[in-house]
């Protein structure tokens, strides 16, 4: 493996950012969030503020709207909101990687001017169809089709588990336009809200992650128009590979939020909640539980931001995203476990932070691949 400069120490940009993020949630998102969290509201009307801070298209070049900004800055946007709202931080990031980066890694000139300033600005929310009721990991299997009629496409089918189902003003949809299994079978298109034929299903009621909206999309003889089309027939798959291993590095850096959001509410506890006359982080069971905690926060960070900067640099990083997601996952549902245990009885309860981080967590090991996939990924690129 050939060696290269990694420097991750925190630019000026990436502190101002933060800085940034915390100003705004402390007045936008945690006066509100456990009221969006109980009532399942998606507040469609904060993410049009977090576009007007450039935060909806953090990649996407000034040209088309965008902040023009890395991998590493994107890390920091995610992982700062979720130590707040990981609901928010969801969002923020399925709007980012999967919706507006499909459009602006494979999307034609046409389609990113037209569509790319108003993801970037916040003005439209995005949505992105892969996932059905019955081909999660199954992809190739898909029963969501478009047949080509002329000039134009006719889809048919529905997709689950979609972040912005109901109020997603476009989507990007997988369909598959070839045989079942056969390579090369499945096709992305653009489709906008209103589209005759498209329409939102029903809105699951989430364990987690419940200010984060997520339904289904149903398409019954929806016709587009080859316009929408985006790439070579047959090129979908490949497409949407490539945009979850960016992916990936946003659902790990949504773990990293949640954990240190868990971990700096048990640390502060842990040296005011008193027991047997002295602070409960003197004893030796919350103290190794902190120091855990600590470590596997240090660890995903590092893998996350390895990722990033093969990401920034434009080298091969599918199992260094899978890495970094299969991690900070894994490690954001035992650092938010270890949370609800510090706080006790109060960790049980929705009156202290840590009974949402312990709830969120769990969706970071299923989202953009499973821990099972990730490690399908994995020990596919170590045993080639």
């Amino acid at each position: 493996m050939p060696l290269y400069y990694m420097n991750f120490s925190a630019t000026d940009t990436q502190l101002s950012i933060a800085e940034m993020i915390r100003d705004f949630a402390n007045k936008h998102i945690r006066p509100n969030m456990m009221e969006w969290d109980e009532t399942q509201h998606f507040p469609v009307e904060l993410f049009h503020k977090l576009g007007e801070l450039g935060l909806m298209g953090v990649l996407v070049p000034t040209e088309y709207g965008g902040s023009g900004l890395g991998y590493f800055e994107y890390v920091t946007v995610v992982s700062e909101i979720a130590k707040v709202c990981s609901s928010i931080g969801l969002s923020v990031a399925a709007h980012n990687s999967l919706c507006t980066g499909h459009i602006l890694y494979f999307g034609s000139e046409e389609q990113k001017k037209k569509y790319l300033p108003k993801l970037a600005t916040g003005e439209w929310i995005g949505a992105w169809g892969l996932t059905e009721a019955n081909t999660g990991s199954d992809a190739g299997n898909m029963k969501c089709t478009a047949t080509k009629d002329g000039d134009n496409w006719i889809l048919n089918g529905t997709k689950n588990w979609i972040t912005h189902g109901k109020s997603g003003n476009v989507a990007v949809v997988l369909a598959r336009t070839g045989e079942p299994r056969a390579k090369n079978n499945v096709t992305a298109f653009i489709v906008e809200k209103g589209t005759p034929g498209f329409t939102a299903g029903k809105k699951e009621n989430k364990l987690g992650m419940r200010a984060s909206e997520t339904a289904e999309l149903i398409f019954d003889n929806c016709i587009i128009s080859d316009a929408q089309r985006m790439g070579s027939i047959g090129d979908g798959f490949h497409q949407a590979m490539k945009v979850l291993d960016g992916g990936r590095i946003s659902i790990a850096a949504l773990s990293l939020g949640i954990s240190k959001g868990a971990y700096e509410a048990s640390l502060k506890y842990a040296q005011e909640r008193q027991q047997f006359d002295q602070p409960i982080a003197n004893f030796q069971a919350i103290a190794f539980k902190l120091a855990d905690m600590a470590t596997q926060i240090e660890a995903s960070e590092l893998l996350i931001y390895s990722a990033a900067d093969r990401k920034n640099k434009g080298l091969k990083m599918t199992k260094e995203s899978a890495i970094a997601k299969y991690y900070a996952s894994e490690a954001c549902v035992r650092i938010s476990t270890d949370a609800v245990q510090i706080f006790g009885g109060y960790g049980y309860t929705k009156d202290f932070p840590v009974e949402k981080f312990y709830r969120d967590s769990k969706l970071c090991t299923i989202g953009e691949g499973t821990s099972e996939i990730q490690k399908l990924v994995i020990s596919r690129d170590i045993l080639k």
